[in-house]
């Protein structure tokens, strides 16, 4: 990739074709101040364009070489039955502790491994997302700390957080050991980052943990529109978002309300259709629910995720069960990679 690629190649080629997440990764990485800004849920342009070739280095939508980030991360390819990617371990898990289950998505292993992280010091802060307090159940990127902002974060949004602006945060304050927690795309970006040797960004960045994600989406689009408006729920009484065949809204009052999937699908980012990645194949952990209720499953797919995952094991934040013991949720997790990877769009 030539060296002299500027924005208006992404402007061409990502933005223009609505292939944009919003991720804000060419944001955070362009090293001139006043060219780029995050406005409205997208990079724009405010300023004159050094075309240095950072930006669409790291855009996790502009000729990605994955064959070339599987060798940089796990020192081979993928061999061709890896269908959702490469990994060390396959286990599912829980958090032990009543508290963290009871604020998670599915078992809380995310939440139980950024706790423990941050409990011993190998971490002094992690970029979760949580709720804009202005806006219900929009997502918010936000540096965390403590074990009461751990849990305020647990739990899928299924709308779009850029996180790479609690990012520049983070490194703001001076934060030296940081967690990450995203979507398959932040994460492909992460890795992009690295590759650029942009270590000023992702050398403090020393944990990964990757979300599996069908498709994100559109808050205005499905928060306001289909569930406040259509539904006439207001959105401070919405205890939980789920995806279990359906898609489950669960209120405060008890009551769960169901979105067929196929109907839900058509407020999914624009941009979701040209993503290869169910699993988080480039993170150092891989977490979903696949099928699975109160449990977790965890694919470890680095020697750096190892170290993370079973220092959580041996505080007896995790109770662990072997993958062979979920055939259906491994089964699943195999068939979302394959159709993902094969139904996804490319970008011409």
């Amino acid at each position: 990739m030539s060296s002299r690629i500027g924005f208006d190649e992404l402007e061409k080629n990502v933005l223009m074709k609505a292939a944009c997440i919003g991720c804000s990764a060419c944001v955070v990485s362009c090293p001139f101040k006043g060219v780029l800004d995050y406005v409205e849920g997208s990079p724009r342009l405010i300023g004159e364009c050094k075309v240095c070739g950072i930006c669409p280095r790291v855009c996790p939508r502009y000729n990605v070489e994955t064959s070339e980030l599987d060798q940089m991360l796990f020192g081979r390819h993928r061999a061709e039955e890896e269908v959702s990617g490469v990994y060390r371990s396959l286990q599912v898990a829980r958090a032990t502790e009543t508290k963290v289950r009871e604020h998670a998505q599915d078992g809380g292993v995310a939440s139980a491994i950024i706790l423990n992280a941050l409990v011993s010091g190998t971490i002094e802060g992690a970029i979760l997302t949580g709720i804009d307090p202005n806006q219900p159940w929009r997502p918010l990127p936000m540096i965390v700390r403590t074990k009461e902002e751990v849990l305020k974060c647990a739990g899928t949004k299924y709308c779009y957080s850029p996180v790479f602006q609690a990012l520049k945060k983070g490194l703001d304050q001076g934060l030296k050991r940081i967690a990450i927690v995203g979507m398959p795309c932040q994460i492909l970006a992460v890795r992009r980052m690295q590759k650029a040797s942009l270590r000023k960004l992702v050398d403090p960045i020393v944990l990964s943990v990757g979300l599996f994600c069908s498709e994100s989406f559109n808050y205005e689009r499905l928060m306001v529109e289909k569930i406040q408006r259509s539904l006439g729920v207001d959105l401070h009484d919405v205890q939980k978002l789920n995806i279990k065949g359906k898609m489950q809204v669960s209120l405060k009052d008890g009551r769960t309300l169901e979105i067929p999937l196929k109907e839900a699908r058509a407020y999914a980012q624009a941009s979701c259709r040209f993503c290869e990645d169910f699993s988080s194949e480039f993170a150092d952990i891989s977490l979903g629910g696949v099928g699975l209720s109160g449990w977790t499953f965890t694919a470890v797919r680095t020697e750096q995720g190892q170290r993370f995952f079973d220092a959580t094991v041996v505080e007896n934040a995790l109770e662990v069960r072997a993958a062979k013991e979920f055939q259906s949720a491994l089964d699943l997790l195999v068939r979302l990679s394959v159709s993902k990877r094969r139904n996804a769009q490319k970008i011409t």
